[in-house]
């Protein structure tokens, strides 16, 4: 049974109210980016590369035009010129990666788009494309994955963090750790997938595309076109789910976008599953290696945490979050350091706690060993290592509420019941195991801006273009507004994901909330200010209104979040709000913090792995909804428990394509395997880390689930487990 207890409003806590969109979508009004119904659309279909590296020698695209109702076919031979090369993100651009689409000849992974076929049907389009004869020239020396021959490890010095003198302390411990650990490469697989349409009207380009950043494909699209970018409108009001998938220009827009302008009419592109795969990036593959040290009495002396991770051959790209995993706990000696591994694949991107899921995933099950070392409980460990600075720098964080997180769960589990023994507890065939692990986030916000419009009859519109990626942004945005002026927050009206908005950061990285929310909050205040009621009460201002005669008031505000740029309002305005916090402010840390236990249950016979309990307590900051927030947390603990025993993206070494590239064979959770999850959310109150107390809570509930259940696997078998995805033949 999944909790599906809401927390009253208490504190600063808000009101658990329903979404703002749930009608539109059990009635299956809400428009998708592909539900747009635009007249004359023609629809395309892309045609991928099947080696993983190499060149086209040649197309035949004979018995392609053949076919009837084909209208056009864009290879890199016949739209030479048409897009401009433009920088990554990586490199302080837009791109995703720093391939230009359909650019050359070059194939620098499997799945790389080499042509796209236009048609008036979608299924004559297909079939275009699977006539089209390809003759290529693959390399021979194919690199597949980080552990293949010819992989090029890099370490990311800038990555770097050290304190202390780790080789001496780490000689000196009387009680050490060593142990390597391995996650694989995983896949996003939002619901919806990666449609693009385009439509020209008067030299106006319009994109529907579901974005978690449309002022990024505004702005990238227009530079890749040579547009004036008030010629570029983006539209993505609903997102089925993202995940960091969608959170960067592709190479499919600006493809689908040349076309409609050659054709004089709109285009519509809807990758399939498969090509979902490499049309964004992904969770790449990590190894890790962890050493710890420490006092007889648990409290750390020393720590080295390195990790590797896979990249593209085209960019040096990593998570690198070691620079989290480093600040944790109290320990004067240590050193994170961080590799990029290039071979033949595509470039990774972000995925739901990119880097936190897997380096959380080594540093707590390394815990757990050093606990198991100490024979002391896990949890008393982390207790002893508690800190209100971090260990690298001393800053000071904003607040910590990691204990009390592990307080409220370990009571709500029944941890006191846990036997120290291995190997000790069980159910008939059932062995049974618990264990616990840290989850965190880091708290990042960015320059954002929104509109508020109230009327004297007590309407009031908020807009903003923040993003709808299903985390609850249309909710927060009226209930923040509603609480701000006074109003029901049935009265409050929304509109989002549309460049003609005011603009907002990237929905990622847990910021929205923490962006959008203090925007909106400013310009609420502007409204007040101008009714002469800032000190006073909500229910001052519409009485205030009646008596200077408005009928409407309207205010515009933008905010500078802590720790961006001087500059960087700029940024806000040219699709470049890039969220700043976390470890790396110079004055303090913030972060979100919780503690997550698992029960497993693993049949003594055929080894089946079970996880019947799950319980999270989670400390971030201000909750404006706990029902969105509820709903986060449990589907990003549902997610780590997939992390940990489903998900892998797995590679055919031969030419570095996914075998299981479709909802088949890559294996999540389904309702048989998820049983009862409980999200408790701490009371916690932050006010320094922006203005409206907001932590986010949109990926923490994934980070330490994983290790949890790892350490619950040798609680119950006294196996240790440190390779992703566990599975019953590895504990056969």
């Amino acid at each position: 049974m999944v909790d599906t207890l809401f927390p009253k409003a208490t504190g600063s806590s808000g009101q658990p109210n329903r979404r703002y969109e749930a009608r539109e979508k059990v009635t299956g009004s809400a428009a998708y980016a592909s539900d747009v119904k635009l007249a004359r659309v023609a629809h395309a279909y892309m045609l991928t590369s099947p080696i993983g590296s190499g060149s086209i020698l040649s197309f035949n695209m004979a018995e392609a035009r053949s076919l009837p109702g084909v209208l056009d076919i864009l290879t890199h031979e016949t739209m030479a010129g048409e897009i401009r090369q433009i920088s990554s993100i990586y490199g302080g651009g837009y791109m995703a990666d720093s391939l230009l689409p359909l650019g050359s000849a070059a194939v620098a992974y499997w799945g790389q788009p080499v042509a796209m076929v236009v048609a008036e049907t979608y299924e004559t389009a297909r079939e275009a494309a699977n006539r089209i004869r390809v003759t290529y020239a693959p390399n021979s020396a194919l690199s597949a994955g980080i552990d293949a021959p010819g992989a090029n490890s890099q370490l990311l010095d800038p990555m770097t963090v050290e304190v202390g003198d780790f080789d001496a302390a780490y000689a000196a411990a009387p009680v050490t750790v060593e142990a390597r650990y391995t996650t694989p490469a995983q896949h996003q697989n939002p619901m919806e997938l990666f449609a693009t349409q385009c439509v020209w009207e008067a030299g106006r380009l319009t994109v529907h595309e579901p974005s978690q950043y449309v002022n990024n494909i505004k702005f990238g699209l227009a530079e890749q076109l040579g547009l004036d970018p008030s010629n570029v409108r983006v539209i993505s009001t609903y997102v089925g789910g993202a995940f960091g998938a969608k959170g960067f220009l592709t190479h499919r827009t600006a493809i689908v976008a040349v076309a409609a302008r050659r054709l004089g009419r709109p285009v519509k592109l809807v990758p399939t599953r498969a090509q979902g795969f490499t049309v964004s990036g992904y969770r790449a593959e990590t190894r890790h290696h962890v050493q710890l040290a420490a006092k007889r009495d648990g409290r750390l002396t020393a720590m080295r945490h390195e990790g590797w991770e896979l990249t593209s051959r085209a960019d040096a790209v990593a998570m690198g979050a070691v620079s989290m995993t480093a600040r944790l706990y109290a320990c004067p000696n240590i050193i994170g350091r961080v590799n990029a591994v290039a071979s033949d694949r595509s470039t990774p991107g972000f995925m739901r706690a990119p880097g936190e899921m897997p380096y959380a995933f080594a540093m707590e099950t390394a815990l757990d060993e050093l606990a198991h070392e100490l024979q002391m409980d896990p949890v008393e460990l982390r207790r002893v290592n508690d800190t209100t600075t971090e260990p690298i720098g001393g800053l000071p964080y904003t607040s910590r509420s990691l204990m009390p997180c592990f307080d409220a769960a370990a009571a709500a589990f029944g941890w006191d019941a846990r036997m120290m023994q291995r190997s000790t507890m069980r159910d008939g065939d059932w062995l049974i195991g618990w264990g616990c692990a840290t989850a965190f986030y880091p708290t990042h916000a960015g320059n954002s801006a929104a509109r508020v419009g109230l009327s004297a009859d007590g309407r009031v519109h908020v807009e903003s273009a923040g993003h709808e990626l299903g985390q609850g942004m249309y909710t927060m945005m009226a209930q923040v507004a509603a609480e701000e002026l006074g109003v029901p927050v049935e009265q409050v009206t929304v509109a989002l994901g549309d460049t003609n908005l005011p603009p907002a950061v990237v929905a990622g990285g847990s910021s929205s909330t923490a962006s959008v929310a203090p925007a909106i909050m400013a310009a609420c205040a502007a409204i007040r200010r101008r009714l002469g009621v800032e000190d006073g009460a909500p229910a001052d201002i519409l009485p205030a209104m009646e008596a200077r005669g408005i009928g409407t008031i309207e205010e515009f505000a933008e905010v500078k979040a802590h720790g961006t740029a001087p500059d960087s309002m700029r940024g806000l305005y040219r699709g470049m709000a890039v969220p700043a916090g976390g470890v790396h402010l110079p004055d303090r840390v913030q972060f979100a913090l919780g503690a997550q236990f698992v029960e497993v249950r693993i049949h003594e016979r055929t080894r089946e792995i079970r996880v019947p309990r799950a319980v999270g307590a989670f400390a971030a900051g201000r909750i404006i909804n706990p029902r969105t927030a509820h709903g986060q947390l449990v589907g990003g603990m549902i997610w780590g428990i997939g992390s940990a025993l489903h998900e892998h993206s797995e590679i055919d070494a031969r030419n570095a394509s996914y075998i299981n590239a479709n909802l088949a064979d890559y294996l999540v959770p389904v309702n048989a395997d998820i049983i009862d999850v409980q999200a408790i959310m701490v009371e916690e109150e932050d006010r320094e880390v922006n203005r409206a107390g907001v932590k986010g809570v949109g990926e923490i509930g994934v980070v330490g689930v994983a290790a949890a259940i790892s350490n619950a696997i040798f609680h119950a078998t006294g196996r240790r487990l440190r390779d992703l995805p566990i599975r019953i033949e590895h504990l056969m």
